[in-house]
């Protein structure tokens, strides 16, 4: 990860838009960088561990039947922007967030949909690059140390690998490092058992690959669709990976854990 962000660590580049816009220079850098986990689990499976059915070791099957399959894939697209849509709610209660709902509907909705979903098709490859490394690998094999245990130790070094892109504002322009890395953390630790919960009922990681598709490109950008014109939108008070966010998740993560299906 490290090494693949240096181009940008070393240009000095800070993030300083909150918008989900990227040029060209910081894309190749955040893709490349995608692909680090994925390359790390199958160099161990591969070399250091030897499993002889590398594809079932990393969860790398299509969801069976392809019923349940393609209601699997459906969750993990409508449960991300469930979650999204409740947390501007309680922006908005918390006087945080004001909607513009004039957006949705017309051709412009219809062009935003569109490019939307063409960006989550073309980047897909990638989070697959982070999933095989975050519900392929690691989480299964932490599991052995107890169920919460695993979730706690995997989301903390699921936030302490974006170290680089926290370093340049990436998440939480224009806040503290301190203040970034402690809000990424309970972000992904929220988040975690939600794609888990995805990956376990379908026994694929192709669900939590698309949820982290969904919560990476198309939450952020609905966050913007769906606001009126001229808010400064802070991540720490709007979205998932702000407080808002964090209180819709604990709530399903509680029901998961609750009814048992983690």
């Amino acid at each position: 990860m490290w090494l693949a962000m240096s181009p940008l660590l070393l240009s000095g580049f800070k993030r300083t838009d909150t918008r989900p816009q990227m040029a060209m220079f910081e894309t190749v850098c955040v893709l490349a960088a995608m692909l680090t986990p994925a390359l790390a689990a199958v160099f161990v499976l591969r070399y250091v561990v030897k499993v002889p059915d590398l594809r079932a070791a990393l969860g790398l099957v299509l969801p069976r039947p392809w019923r349940k399959g393609l209601a699997d894939c459906a969750l993990a697209v409508a449960v991300p922007l469930g979650l999204t849509l409740a947390s501007l709610v309680v922006a908005w209660l918390a006087g945080g967030y004001e909607f513009d709902l004039s957006r949705l509907f017309g051709l412009q909705m219809l062009g935003w949909v569109g490019a939307t979903a063409l960006h989550v098709v073309v980047t897909l490859p990638f989070f697959y690059g982070e999933e095989l490394g975050w519900q392929g690998y690691l989480l299964p094999r932490m599991r052995r140390y107890g169920l919460l245990p695993a979730y706690v130790r995997t989301g903390v070094l699921m936030a302490l690998w974006h170290l680089p892109t926290l370093l340049m504002g990436g998440q939480y322009p224009g806040h503290s490092m301190l203040a970034s890395v402690g809000s990424f953390v309970i972000a992904c630790l929220l988040v975690l058992p939600i794609f888990s919960w995805l990956r376990l009922r379908s026994g694929s990681v192709l669900p939590a690959v698309l949820a982290h598709a969904v919560v990476s490109n198309v939450t952020t950008r609905l966050v913007w669709q769906l606001s009126a014109p001229g808010q400064d939108l802070d991540p720490m008070t709007v979205g998932l990976q702000g407080w808002p966010g964090w209180l819709v998740m604990a709530v399903l993560v509680s029901w998961l854990a609750w009814t048992k299906r983690l």
